[in-house]
């Protein structure tokens, strides 16, 4: 009797998909929730705060994706996990407080006229940050559940395009609520 090398793991298309699908359902939900759903605090809660701890959770969700980028460079495994895990919950916990935002203010809209260099590079900025994030979900949940099942060569492949994507959502995201706050 064989046992299967970790390189000759088979990952399920079934699971794949699975995963595209929730994620597609994640996505529409957050489309629907930002852009039809009425807010619900329309007394205010004084919850004010959440885009500011969006954009905190965000920053700390890209230092921890540099950190495990740069343990894994250095080939300290143990180290890389630990540090995707930690960004992996930040992420998590952003996503819990958007949509806590999203369910009680509503869409917040650039109070600026839509001319000029600011309004546009916000604009290009926001869209890209939306398009990618919307992307990322997918291949963030791939590449973890390909690292937990033991997939490490189709984990390394992925992740070379995850990493890079995931950065820039984090950090947009950062940018994003500044540019906000700059007009406010």
């Amino acid at each position: 009797m064989t046992t299967a090398t970790t390189q000759e793991i088979k990952t399920p298309r079934s699971i794949i998909a699975l995963i595209v699908i929730v994620s597609a359902l994640a996505s529409a939900f957050i489309f629907w929730l930002v852009y039809f759903h009425a807010p619900v605090d329309v007394s205010g809660t004084q919850l004010h705060f959440l885009p500011a701890l969006n954009a905190v959770l965000n920053a700390f969700a890209a230092v921890a994706l540099f950190i495990g980028f740069n343990f894994i460079r250095a080939r300290k495994v143990a180290a890389h996990r630990t540090s995707m895990l930690v960004a992996f919950v930040f992420s998590a916990m952003f996503l819990v407080s958007y949509l806590a935002n999203y369910a009680l203010h509503g869409e917040y809209h650039l109070p600026i006229p839509h001319v000029g260099a600011f309004w546009w590079s916000y604009l290009l900025l926001l869209l890209s940050h939306i398009l990618l994030s919307v992307i990322a979900l997918p291949m963030v949940l791939i590449t973890f559940f390909l690292s937990l099942t033991g997939r490490f060569p189709a984990h390394k492949k992925l992740a070379r395009w995850t990493f890079p994507i995931w950065l820039y959502v984090s950090v947009t995201g950062v940018i994003v609520f500044l540019m906000q706050a700059a007009t406010r």
